[in-house]
């Protein structure tokens, strides 16, 4: 039976786990992780959670002169696999399209890329987690680099 008077965002298990309600948490964290380190690398970041209708794009960031569309995904364990596993082709697809609506924004041609940052961070492990970047991660085809000759 459904008890409205549960409080989700503040309920945890006795193993310390939480309800699945809480995995907006976990990804916001895990962004904020990932800008922090693209920051420390350098990269300057242009937008966060950028929209086009439902679509989203998680980071859009500068390296260089190459605008880097960043994709991120986060888990508390590799159990299932490791979060950039979870990037399936409908994703890639949404991402795609977002990007194209981004990219017809920008006065020029740009150099894309686009990358994947995978951050596990363990629960019950206050402040540690795991980070991979990976540069390159897929090759959408997108309307705007074939308008801009790419």
């Amino acid at each position: 039976m459904y008890n409205k008077n549960i409080n989700f965002a503040q309920t945890t298990y006795k193993d310390g786990t939480q309800p699945v309600a809480c995995h907006n948490d976990i990804g916001k964290k895990g962004e904020d992780i990932a800008v922090e380190y693209l920051t420390s690398k350098g990269y300057s970041i242009c937008e966060r959670n950028w929209r086009s209708g439902k679509k989203e794009i998680d980071i859009i960031a500068m390296d260089s002169l190459e605008v880097v569309i960043v994709e991120v995904k986060t888990r508390t364990s590799t159990e299932y696999g490791d979060p950039e596993e979870f990037v399936k082709p409908a994703k890639i697809r949404n991402i795609a399209q977002a990007a194209d609506a981004y990219l017809s924004r920008l006065p020029h041609a740009v150099d894309v890329r686009f990358d994947i940052i995978s951050v596990v961070i363990p629960q019950n492990q206050s402040g540690k987690y795991q980070i991979e970047h990976i540069k390159d991660a897929f090759y959408p085809y997108t309307q705007n680099f074939n308008r801009y000759g790419y």
